[in-house]
């Protein structure tokens, strides 16, 4: 609820944006900044709208794994995350289709190539380059587990700057679900996913040493402390 009413915030402008010399909406930015003019502000709201709603009807049927969590508050917390560290329209409108292709592209209508084809054409080149950034596999079956996560990890020191804060953003969301459910599963939790309880703490691990090393340290911390209580709870 807390991360819902911080995006409310954020997108009311209740939380000012401010666009640095770099480009970046980053409310927390303490250097040169200016807040954003009323049109830039509209239309950011404008396109994220649809973004969100374009997400809403793409994940309708989908929860989150082994739940009955409507999969779109995953969207939406990983796009609330980019926004709270300093993303930009792109970044924040392709966290919110940051899984279009991977989850949906065998059933939407035209498959993967007029998936991509209406992201472009609704929200640009960049948001779709992050999304395809983004996307761990689309072939169907998808590779074993270990291969599939140790390509990404891969991967995430290859991609631009804003690929890899969606990126990290989704992993952090992840993680705080995984602590969460933690607490109150234990070690039963990690049956829910291919890699068991050894493979998931090795790819979270895997993943806060990568982001670590490559930037975005504000984001990447806050990963790597989630993943010490992680591992911590999984000790325990």
């Amino acid at each position: 609820m807390h991360g819902l009413l911080r995006l409310h915030n954020v997108l009311h402008f209740k939380t000012p944006l401010r666009v640095t010399q770099q480009g970046r909406n980053d409310p927390h930015d303490q250097g040169k900044s200016q807040i954003m003019n009323h049109s830039t502000r509209e239309q950011f709201h404008q396109d994220f709208e649809a973004a969100l709603a374009f997400a809403t009807r793409l994940h309708a049927r989908q929860v989150r794994k082994k739940t009955d969590i409507p999969y779109i508050s995953h969207l939406i917390g990983v796009a609330g995350l980019v926004l709270e560290y300093g993303g930009n329209r792109d970044e924040a409108i392709a966290a919110l289709l940051h899984d279009a292709i991977e989850d949906q592209a065998a059933e939407y209508a035209g498959g993967a190539d007029q998936l991509r084809s209406d992201i472009r054409a609704q929200f640009g080149d960049k948001v779709l380059c992050i999304v395809e950034g983004c996307t761990d596999s689309e072939t169907v079956p998808k590779p074993p587990w270990k291969q599939r996560k140790q390509h990404y990890i891969d991967h995430v020191s290859e991609v631009d700057d804003s690929t890899r804060l969606v990126s990290c953003a989704d992993k952090l969301h992840n993680a705080r679900a995984i602590v969460s459910d933690l607490r109150v599963l234990g070690d039963a939790l990690f049956d829910r996913f291919g890699g068991g309880k050894q493979g998931t703490l090795w790819y979270y691990r895997s993943l806060a040493n990568t982001f670590l090393e490559l930037g975005n340290r504000r984001i990447a911390e806050e990963l790597d402390r989630t993943v010490q209580v992680m591992e911590r709870l999984a000790e325990s």
